[in-house]
Parts: C-alpha cells; structure tokens; sequence
C-alpha cells in the first residue's frame, strides 16, 4: 500500500515537472499546440503548459554578432578594396523571427542579414573613391548601413544594436600602385614648395644684395665727400700756416725731399750747385 502511495506521488510530481517551464532573463520562448503557433510574449519566470499537447521552443535573446571573412567591394575608381565589418543584433519579435529564419537559426538569420548589408555596401562603395572611403565616409557609410539594415530588420524579427565597417583595405597589388601614386603626388607637391622657397630665397637675397650695395655706395659717397672736405681743409690749414712764411715753408718742403731721397746705399750724379743742394750750401 505504501510502495503504490510513493509511486502515485512520483506520478503526480513528474507529471506537474511536465506542465511546468522556465524562461529566464536571457532567453525567449514561443509556445505550440500540437504543432501550431500559440503564444510568444514570455516574460522571465515559471510558465505552464499542457504535457503532450504543447511545446516550447526557447531562443537565446541575447545580442549576437554577425562577422563574415572579408569580402572585396568595387569602388567608382574600378579598384578592389577588401572590407571587414559586424553587426550586433539581437532577436526583437521571436514569432516573426521564428517564421523568417524557418525554425529559428540564428545562423540563417545571419544570412539574411549579411546578404542585405552586403548589397548596400556595394552600391555605396561603387559610388566612392579610395580616398574617400578610407579619410572622410566611414560615419557616413556606417549610418547608411544602419538605416538599411533596419529595413530588414523587422522582416526578420530581430533589432539591429550597431554596425561597423572595421577596417577597409586594398588588395597588395593595388595597394603598390596606390602608395606608388600617393609617393608622386607628394614628392610633386614637394618640390613645388621647394621652387617656392628657393624663389622666395633667391628674392631675398636680392633684395639684400641690392641694399648691400645701396648703403655701401652711399658710405663711399660719404666718405668721398668727407674725405674731399678734409683734404680741402688741410690744404687750406697748410697754405695759411706756410703761406705766413714762404722761406720755412721752401726749407720744410727741402727736408721732406732729402728725406725721400737719401739712404745708406744712395748714390746720385748731381751738380753740387744745383737748386736740390741750395740748403746744403748755406751756411750761417
């Protein structure tokens, strides 16, 4: 009697462990009748459901990544360039989400998603340059992709969190060429202020060299000029001083000659009575 009484008690508990789920904070649920669609709008905790006749299907709610290899993309120059980005998404409506992706799969969901956002990119790449994706679009194109994946978003029953084109390279053949032309138009701009400067210098420098010669022309000017004026003044100072005594200033001039002429080893033919000895031959 005992034994039946602990197996009716074992029944019934499994019995209500059969009618009874859980959903918790990170997942969501969707309930079937006999196969057919019931209900989806699970909060976190204990639920109830009919053994045999219902099912629970649960999905993780949590955010996922979608992050394919990355995938080469033309632009509007016909080069390649070699685009890696992600998606965070997460599942929003989970009827729909079950019904678009056929049973739930999350990696067919990324699928769906990475064949929309794909498409966006190459039409808005075609319509770029190199230079232009790679210095000034990047925002620009990140907020197009999140708008257009937003398109599909509900389609699929899931909410797009962020999109982010992560890097955006070119392929090594390209790349050569490219970092080619980028050296030529640089070292172009380069030797165009090269010129620049050396014109400027050169500028410069004439100009310098034209005030060199401006001032030291009118030093020399005035120089000339004072030198003129001193020479005058001395001749008009020794013309008074020897002007008062005509014999001194004739004795002084003789000195000045004998000076400049005689030395130890001077030898000249000279009439003794010459006017050049009359000093020599006077005698008081």
């Amino acid at each position: 009697m005992q034994n039946k009484l602990l197996l009716g008690l074992a029944a019934v508990l499994l019995l209500s462990m059969t009618c009874i789920f859980t959903v918790s904070e990170t997942e969501k649920a969707i309930k079937f009748r006999l196969g057919e669609f019931v209900k989806d709008d699970y909060t976190p905790g204990i639920h109830f459901k009919l053994p045999l006749i219902n099912n629970i299907k649960k999905f993780d709610a949590r955010i996922q990544t979608m992050a394919e290899k990355p995938e080469q993309f033309l632009t509007s120059e016909k080069k390649n360039v070699i685009v890696d980005l992600f998606v965070k998404w997460r599942i929003g409506n989970v009827a729909t989400f079950y019904t678009a992706t056929v049973g739930g799969d999350i990696n067919k969901a990324n699928v769906l998603l990475n064949q929309t956002i794909k498409n966006k990119i190459r039409s808005e790449f075609s319509a770029r340059n190199i230079k232009q994706l790679v210095s000034t679009d990047r925002s620009e194109i990140r907020n197009v992709l999140m708008e257009e994946s937003k398109t599909i978003a509900p389609k699929l029953g899931i909410d797009i969190i962020d999109v982010q084109v992560m890097r955006i390279d070119l392929p090594k053949e390209v790349s050569s060429s490219v970092f080619r032309r980028m050296e030529a138009e640089r070292e172009s701009v380069a030797r165009e202020f090269r010129s620049q400067g050396e014109e400027a210098a050169e500028k410069k420098r004439a100009e310098a060299d034209k005030a060199r010669v401006v001032l030291l022309a009118n030093a020399f000017s005035e120089a000339e000029v004072l030198r003129g004026e001193g020479d005058a003044k001395s001749a008009e100072t020794y013309a008074k001083a020897f002007g008062s005594d005509i014999e001194f200033f004739t004795f002084y001039r003789s000195l000045n000659a004998y000076k400049k002429t005689f030395s130890k080893s001077s030898m000249m033919v000279v009439d003794p009575n010459s006017d050049f000895f009359q000093y020599f031959n006077k005698q008081k």
